[in-house]
């Protein structure tokens, strides 16, 4: 809609934490048809931690249609993480909320073990052992040929288009794979969690412990205990392009261990590695090798098999969580439904097909991966804010709202990348929203329900800005359309918003979303 130009009314220190002072010469809804909240998002969108950048907002009442706020709602942004809403709609429509992923063990007639994904996400260690234990418990003691990962469902690289090189090595930029393993209920598909802490004396090595620890990752270990008190300048990574988990600094004997999420290089075979562990552990020899990348052939034998949760359960780390590598599985496999091949050209095109059912124009916007990793990801706030009312009539759409981070919920699975914000305002416990943040970045689209009980869809994207802090800006919105977002001038009194702590500040200078870094931080 057209607004006419307004002076600042309120700082946006005002909304964080001071009286927001309403000016009593401002023109309320009932002579010039705006919603009480317009002027204050007006005046937070005039904030200087928006100083150059581009702040995009929309506000649509989903019952009646009607667009209750627009400021640049038609330009594309970066999404980030925001993707996700896209790819997750998707797969719920074209897989259902009950697609359950199925990881099979087969036997050949010439000796041959196979281990097939079909790209399961969540895949658990404890779950290959419980295939190990099967294979054993079906009397088979040797394989005499070589153990099969077959991955073949999935095509193309492993890696999306634009991600940042600088960035492979993290649990957020794992590769995909048909076959792929997460170390614990974090889901964190493609990665190992390594453990690092103090040695058994001063100037002892420190203690390194990968989960899982196939012979497939090797530890260089440079990092050194120090005394009590001493420093603590423990860095975990890994080199570019290989499994070598290096560890360096010094840690002070008695502090706790950290845990570190590092990606692998090839999930397929890191999962073929631990499978490989298991089966060993049940009894079970391999006469061959460890062989990848090749198809289960006709006339295989299943002896064992393991499905997964249901998507609609999936969702809910992959949204509230903000796990990338899911969304990667979950567009591939979007794909193989769609086409037979799981590729990202296929999956995205599908993703397509199924926005433009639901109204929006796949040629007004660029979607390259399924996470929203990529920069090269460009949508309009009002694409989203057709997609969030679109969904409201769709069978599944239960299974979508409650996978959606919850403002200031404090269990991680509850309240994901939205619980430590909005709290103490009336959006608290009540907006439903994807958050998304790159370097320079962010994002926030979703649900929040007014005082008087009308639910708004709204979406806010913030690019090209620096520094960090701007996720402020999102919550003074929200808590605006909570506190406000009913017909007629201002009644409601102006939210209180806590700024950023330190560490979240620190993160949000990265450009990470605050469940990528562990321990979370949301």
């Amino acid at each position: 809609m057209t607004r006419p130009h307004r002076t600042l009314l309120l700082p946006l220190a005002a909304v964080l934490g001071l009286s927001l002072v309403w000016s009593s010469g401002t023109a309320g809804a009932g002579d010039t048809g705006r919603p009480g909240f317009a002027d204050a998002i007006d005046s937070v969108l005039t904030d200087p931690l928006l100083s150059g950048a581009a702040a995009q907002v929309v506000v649509r009442d989903p019952a009646t249609g009607a667009t209750l706020y627009d400021r640049d709602g038609d330009r594309r942004l970066m999404p980030a993480s925001t993707t996700k809403l896209l790819t997750a709609s998707a797969a719920l429509d074209v897989l259902g909320p009950d697609h359950r992923f199925r990881t099979e063990v087969l036997r050949t007639r010439d000796g041959d073990l196979y281990l097939r994904g079909t790209g399961d996400p969540v895949l658990l260690p404890e779950e290959l052992d419980a295939l190990a234990a099967e294979v054993a418990a079906a009397g088979i003691t040797h394989v005499p040929g070589d153990l099969v990962a077959d991955d073949t469902l999935f095509t193309g690289p492993g890696l999306g288009r634009a991600w940042g090189w600088d960035a492979e090595q993290y649990a957020y930029s794992a590769p995909v794979s048909a076959l792929t393993l997460a170390p614990d209920t974090d889901y964190d598909s493609g990665s190992v969690r390594v453990s690092a802490g103090p040695g058994a004396a001063p100037g002892k090595p420190a203690s390194v412990t990968l989960h899982p620890a196939p012979d497939l990752l090797t530890v260089d270990n440079r990092a050194v205990t120090v005394a009590a008190g001493g420093p603590h300048t423990l860095s975990v990574g890994r080199t570019h392009g290989r499994d070598i988990i290096t560890v360096t600094g010094t840690v002070p004997a008695g502090a706790a261990p950290t845990d570190t999420w590092l990606s692998v290089t090839d999930p397929t075979a890191y999962t073929a590695a631990v499978f490989a562990d298991a089966l060993a552990a049940h009894g079970v020899t391999v006469a061959g090798t460890t062989v990848t990348g090749r198809a289960v052939p006709a006339g295989a034998e299943t002896v064992a098999a393991h499905t997964s949760m249901p998507l609609s359960e999936i969702l809910v780390p992959f949204l509230k969580l903000s796990v990338n590598p899911h969304g990667e599985a979950l567009l591939k496999a979007i794909g193989a439904a769609d086409t037979g091949t799981g590729s990202w050209t296929a999956g995205l095109a599908a993703v397509a097909d199924h926005a433009a059912r639901l109204g929006l124009d796949p040629g007004g916007y660029a979607q390259v991966d399924g996470s929203g990793l990529s920069r090269m990801n460009m949508i309009a706030p009002a694409d989203f804010a057709d997609l969030l009312a679109a969904v409201r009539g769709e069978p599944w759409f239960g299974h979508w709202y409650a996978a959606l981070p919850i403002a200031c919920e404090p269990d991680r699975l509850v309240g994901g990348t939205l619980r430590g914000r909005m709290c103490g305002t009336p959006a608290e416990g009540n907006a439903r929203a994807k958050t998304g943040t790159l370097t320079g970045a962010t994002a926030l689209s979703g649900y929040v329900t007014t005082a008087g009980g009308r639910e708004l869809v709204f979406s806010i994207m913030i690019n090209h800005h620096l520094g960090s802090g701007q996720t402020r800006v999102q919550d003074a919105i929200v808590a605006a359309l909570a506190a406000d977002g009913d017909p007629g001038p201002r009644t409601a009194a102006p939210p209180v918003i806590a700024p950023l702590t330190e560490r979240q500040e620190e993160v949000a200078e990265a450009g990470l979303e605050c469940s990528w870094v562990k321990p979370a931080v949301c």
